[in-house]
């Protein structure tokens, strides 16, 4: 290379880098909007439970009808319904939701496939977001409970996200709901034996607040006992 090409490289590395921290700068103000926006509606919208799981689940299975009674159940029992407002268990929730005249809120996020709107979100109530972060935050802020349907790594992400704050003492304790033993117990039967009793990398405690169930009836009375000892509030 010789020195003319070397300090044309470097001028265009220079410049890039520069333009790079430019941009970084600006996405500020876009992440700061988000947060806004996200912090100005769902702060009107009540005591709410998330559904998660899978976009991929279809309509007529078995676990996308049990998303639509437990959201129909939420609703009829006063708590408002947050999805992650696309297809597949988060439309089955807001369905649900819909249906028990509850409140049905989608955080949306654009995403090269599988993620679009579903019709069951109330129009005042469904936020689109660009950045996971922030949609991550909406999520634990205005939710009371995370209720977790059969799903892949975006569900696994949410569960252990919701953990670890707890476990962190970030935010206050809410109770984390698995559905369907079939699915769930694997992964928990190896959380106890590896990480727990094989290797103390957590607490026994660390895990009071999650629990399996199977029925609709026994994610709402799960919910509605927790509720019974501790406020209903935002959780930071």
């Amino acid at each position: 290379m010789t020195n003319d090409d070397r300090k044309i490289r470097e001028k265009f590395e220079h410049k890039t880098w520069n333009e790079i921290k430019t941009n970084d700068s600006w996405s500020l103000f876009k992440i700061m909007s988000e947060f806004v926006d996200g912090y100005e509606k769902l702060s009107k919208i009540g005591p709410c439970v998330s559904i998660f799981g899978s976009a991929r689940t279809k309509e007529g299975t078995k676990h996308y009808e049990l998303a639509e009674k437990i959201g129909y159940e939420l609703s009829k029992n006063g708590y408002g319904v947050i999805t992650g407002g696309g297809p597949g268990i988060m439309e089955a929730g807001n369905k649900g939701a819909h249906r028990g005249e509850g409140v049905s809120v989608g955080l949306n996020i654009e995403l090269p496939f599988e993620q679009h709107d579903n019709p069951y979100i109330d129009r005042d109530k469904n936020l689109e977001f660009d950045y996971f972060f922030v949609r991550k935050v909406m999520f634990v802020k205005y939710s009371q409970g995370f209720v977790v349907m059969p799903g892949g790594f975006g569900t696994l992400d949410e569960v252990f996200e919701a953990i670890t704050l707890i476990q962190t003492k970030k935010i206050g304790a809410f109770p984390i709901i698995l559905v369907d033993s079939s699915f769930w117990s694997g992964m928990m039967d190896w959380v106890k034996s590896t990480l727990l009793e094989q290797y103390g990398n957590i607490s026994e405690k660390d895990l009071d607040l999650i629990k399996i169930v199977d029925t609709e009836q026994e994610v709402l009375e799960a919910i509605n006992e927790f509720y019974k000892k501790y406020s209903l509030k935002p959780n930071f």
